[in-house]
């Protein structure tokens, strides 16, 4: 399979579904919410953007099955299959807050081999594919040289419904506010990934995500020189919940703070 050419494919598909995207917001009404969970955000936008992002991607690889989060198809395939985040900071966009992107990821097996995030506000796509640099808008990127945790800028994200860790994890954001330029919750689990792989921050951490929120960020920020673990340093990141993305000089400082309190 010409897995240059697939991606370059998803990333016009990522486009045009940004665009219905950046048009719904125009008129977007807070009565539109339909809740999931507690906190757990879901509008027609999210359910409209999968279906014509799975409707995209059977026609660009027929034999993949997906894995999404509105579960808008059940089709499982055997070999591939993307995963798929139609909008990833719903909760930015029902609120008006412009960070939030489209990630889409292919799996092969069980192995990830292309990811694209498409940032829908500023017009930044991210991609890459197994074998082969990183790119924004089809400018290879990098992660930062960034050597220390104290001169790196770092991101996270918030619990919004499972405050079961709540107490080390805000322990630990304590500690961390203390040892770098700053921290940033900017609501998008795929653009945390994606601006770590760019070099914009030196590390992003989190736990309790799903694998529609990273798995293509996971790709992008490793093919761009990153390093990916969980929060004991393995790379179960999926099948944890905990993900530490890092430019590979700094996993080191960051492991010691975690693992004082996960």
């Amino acid at each position: 399979m010409d897995l240059q050419a697939v991606v370059l494919s998803t990333v016009e598909l990522t486009k045009q579904v940004g665009d219905f995207i950046r048009q719904e917001r125009k008129t977007f009404s807070t009565d539109k919410i339909e809740y999931k969970g507690l906190n757990d955000l879901v509008s027609y936008v999210d359910k409209t953007a999968e279906q014509q992002l799975v409707a995209g991607l059977e026609k660009i690889l027929p034999v993949a099955g997906f894995i999404t989060e509105e579960k808008t198809t059940t089709k499982i395939g055997q070999v591939y299959n993307w995963i798929i985040d139609p909008l990833d900071g719903t909760t930015n966009f029902i609120h008006g807050l412009p960070i939030f992107s489209i990630s889409i990821a292919l799996k092969e097996y069980d192995e990830l081999v292309a990811g694209v995030v498409y940032e829908v506000n500023l017009d930044e796509c991210f991609y890459a594919w197994k074998g082969a640099p990183a790119y924004l808008n089809g400018i290879e990127i990098k992660v930062s040289n960034t050597p220390t945790l104290e001169r790196s800028l770092l991101a996270t994200g918030f619990p919004y419904y499972d405050f079961g860790k709540q107490e080390q994890y805000i322990k630990l954001f304590a500690e961390l506010m203390k040892s770098c330029h700053g921290l940033r919750r900017i609501g998008s689990a795929a653009v945390d990934l994606a601006y770590t792989a760019c070099g914009r921050f030196g590390a992003f951490y989190e736990y309790n995500l799903n694998a529609w929120d990273v798995a293509a960020g996971i790709v992008i920020v490793k093919q761009a020189g990153g390093q990916v673990v969980n929060f004991k340093g393995g790379d179960e990141v999926i099948e944890t919940r905990e993900l530490l993305a890092t430019n590979g000089k700094i996993t080191e400082e960051m492991l010691q703070v975690i693992q004082k309190y996960f």
